[in-house]
């Protein structure tokens, strides 16, 4: 009895160690057939976010739905003060020093009256500043503006640091001290804005086709339009937004 409840022993050992070993072998091949590739594939996948990032991790490009998408980042730090995440479904480009520089983002429903709001916006951003151009879609309940924007953003002060100073001037109490510093904030030097809308090709709420051109305070120079009933116009203005010239006349 004895003898065989030895050699009952030798016998599971035996097993045990054919057991492991078997299950290492399975391991590494599995471990070695994913490091030669690389690659996954997939049919279909249900994801609320993916980061591309580099090799070093710095991050590129987020996929989110809305509650995961991402913060407003500047060299890979919130803004002061913070654009909180959660608000814009779509995709977010970040550039080669951690800073948001555009993005492709969408929404879209009604309320409980039927009323609806939807907006589609595909960015691409200035250099540490923001958008300078962007196709657009926003429609209200019918009230629709679609269309390429191209606008100035001053490179001095950066963005950011002109925002938060702006934010600030914006919770001071009324005052002509208040308007003044806003003003300044808005045309840091004469003549020239801080941003301005520089060239619009779109159409407006009024279904008016249109190529718009303006001055560097934003002020439109140069219409090209036709509107909802087919006439066209080319108008020239002023500074103050009188049409000087038209054709035909």
């Amino acid at each position: 009895m004895e003898e065989r409840l030895a050699s009952m022993e030798k016998e599971v050992c035996r097993l045990r160690r054919y057991s492991f070993m078997l299950t290492l072998l399975l391991v590494i091949t599995g471990l070695f057939a994913f490091t030669r590739s690389g690659i996954e594939r997939f049919r279909e996948i249900n994801v609320e976010r993916i980061n591309v990032v580099e090799a070093n991790g710095q991050l590129r490009m987020v996929i989110s739905n809305k509650s995961r998408s991402p913060e407003n980042l500047f060299y890979g730090k919130p803004l002061n003060p913070p654009i909180p995440g959660g608000t814009r479904p779509g995709m977010i480009f970040f550039n080669d020093e951690g800073t948001e520089n555009g993005g492709l983002v969408f929404t879209g429903a009604a309320d409980s009256t039927g009323k609806y709001q939807a907006f589609g916006h595909l960015s691409f951003d200035q250099y540490n500043s923001n958008q300078v151009l962007y196709l657009s879609y926003q429609d209200i309940n019918g009230d629709q503006k679609t269309g390429l924007h191209i606008d100035d953003w001053q490179t001095h002060p950066i963005w950011p640091e002109w925002r938060a100073v702006y934010k600030k001037a914006q919770q001071l109490p009324d005052s002509p001290e208040k308007e003044a510093l806003l003003k300044k904030l808005m045309v840091p030097r004469e003549g020239v804005k801080a941003v301005a809308e520089r060239v619009f090709v779109g159409k407006d709420d009024t279904k008016t086709a249109m190529v718009t051109l303006a001055d560097r305070m934003g002020k439109p120079r140069l219409q090209m339009l036709v509107d909802s009933n087919g006439t066209a116009r080319l108008n020239f203005l002023d500074e103050q937004g009188k049409v000087t010239y038209s054709l035909p006349k």
